[in-house]
């Protein structure tokens, strides 16, 4: 065996200089940080913190900057109990471990939201202004739920949400709320609707109240409908998958219970957005109160050649869009906004002695919708819109409806594969002829676990289908195609 050549300490060697670089960039860091905590005394319970600052802080810088993995994935508890073991512990295992575990063991067995090659469900691509601003927002640990502790914040939140409300055609008094997600906006807007429903309708009618939606609406409409205690009525679509103005009609008609009718902007599923002009107005025809589920689609709004589509939302009540799905803002966000927030803040509002002395001539998030205390979770989407501007969001939003364009005509010029709709806005709906369900599981989870590509089977008009769900700007429409074209030539999808 030939014996290597000493080394020559002058000579260069990048991956020595690259840990002695990342080596000095750590020590910078944590020399900066553990100065700007200079005057900060130490707790006399938590002791001095320095150092767990400094770590997390440092972390959190670094992982705004990295590439994302597609191969992340979950574990089973079991595995990860044998990997992290006790973390909770009386004396506690100090910061250094802390940070280790999580950046080694448990962040790895998360799935990586923001991966441009992560099609499934609909996953999540915010900027990174968006994320490093949402360590200042924990950082400045701001009371948002009433005026008087977080008014500057609030303040710069309004400010997005009167966008959003520009873009849905709503006037100047329109107002709203960033809340957690979807699911939580859609309870507190039927909570809205059915309190408002009691007071000018006069009483509870017999049999209690009612909702009516397609059957293609969210999981979340359901579940909310259940808390409210409330009778779900489904309305069948049409051929195209829409909930119309006339099916509609004849469900209002036949039940006079329904006082909240619930359209979809942009369904999960499909990203099919409902005939809104001709819902709302059957809906106020009846006096029944009209939300819309923009929580992946809202979005949409944003663009030029999509706005058409949400034609009638002008006349809506209520609208939720999740920022933390297609308007590129981290988890968790959503924003919930009322045409005329009157009937939200007499349905929200909580008295309380402590509480009497708010001044309600300001903008309280705590009155529109269920909660009290409240993180300000709607900055993250302020810093970013502030830092690169309305224009650039519409760009990105196009963006990602080209992206989904182009596959679906990749997907229809394919002689193995079949379109089974052409996408509204930025989802793909299309299967493989000759696959089983079994097939469609082997192909999703052997590229998820080669890190290729994720894209989950759904079910779509009572087949087994799969979904391509566009909102990340970074995918490459042709990466999707060549993965599409290459892995699922066989027929049994081996």
């Amino acid at each position: 065996m030939q014996t290597p050549a000493p080394r020559d300490p002058h000579s260069v060697d990048p991956a020595r200089d690259a840990g002695n670089a990342g080596d000095a960039e750590r020590t910078a860091f944590s020399e900066a940080s553990d100065a700007l905590q200079r005057h900060r005394d130490p707790s006399p319970v938590w002791g001095d913190e320095r150092e767990a600052v400094s770590l997390a802080l440092e972390w959190a810088a670094a992982h705004a900057t990295v590439a994302t993995d597609p191969k992340t994935t979950a574990r089973s508890a079991s595995a990860l109990h044998e990997a992290v073991g006790a973390t909770i512990t009386g004396d506690g295992i100090g910061a250094a471990r802390a940070m280790e575990l999580f950046d080694e063991v448990l962040l790895p067995a998360t799935r990586s939201s923001e991966d441009p090659m992560n099609l499934a469900y609909i996953p999540a691509a915010p900027t990174r202004a968006a994320v490093a601003f949402d360590t200042v927002v924990s950082a400045a640990n701001v009371f948002g739920g009433i005026w008087e502790n977080g008014a500057g914040a609030i303040f710069a939140e309004n400010q997005v949400l009167r966008w959003l409300s520009d873009l849905l055609g709503w006037p100047e008094d329109s107002a709203g709320v960033f809340v957690s997600g979807g699911t939580t906006g859609n309870l507190s807007a039927l909570a809205t609707a059915r309190d408002h429903a009691l007071r000018t309708r006069g009483r509870r009618p017999e049999g209690g109240w009612a909702l009516a939606c397609a059957s293609t609406a969210h999981s979340s409409i359901s579940s909310a409908a259940r808390l409210l205690d409330m009778d779900v009525v489904t309305v069948a679509v049409d051929d195209r998958g829409h909930l119309t103005g006339p099916a509609l009609e004849q469900a209002l008609e036949a039940d006079p219970r329904i006082c909240a009718v619930v359209a979809s902007g942009g369904t999960t599923n499909a990203g099919i957005v409902d005939d809104l002009g001709p819902v709302v107005e059957a809906a106020h025809r009846h006096g029944a109160w009209v939300h819309v589920d923009g929580a992946y689609g809202g979005a949409a709004l944003a663009a030029p050649s999509a706005r058409g589509r949400f034609d009638g939302i002008e006349q809506a009540d209520s609208f939720i869009v999740d920022p933390h799905k297609w308007l590129f803002a981290p988890y968790d966000c959503c924003a919930l906004i009322y045409r005329d927030a009157r009937p939200a803040a007499a349905a929200h509002s909580q008295h309380a002695a402590y509480l009497d002395s708010i001044d309600r001539g300001e903008s309280n998030p705590a009155d529109l919708a269920a909660h009290l205390s409240r993180r300000t979770r709607g900055l993250p989407l302020w810093y970013s819109l502030a830092t690169h501007g309305t224009d650039a969001y519409a760009q990105a939003v196009e963006r990602c409806l080209d992206s989904a364009r182009t596959v679906a005509r990749a997907i229809q010029e394919s002689e193995h594969l079949e379109l089974l709709l052409e996408p509204e806005l930025s989802v793909v709906v299309f299967r493989r002829p000759g696959w089983t369900p079994a097939a469609y599981r082997r192909w999703s989870q052997r590229l998820a676990a080669e890190g290729t590509i994720l894209c989950v089977p759904t079910a779509f008009q009572g087949e087994v289908a799969l979904r391509l769900a566009f909102v990340n700007p970074s995918t490459d429409p042709q990466a999707v195609i060549e993965v599409l074209r290459s892995t699922m030539l066989e027929a049994d999808g081996a």
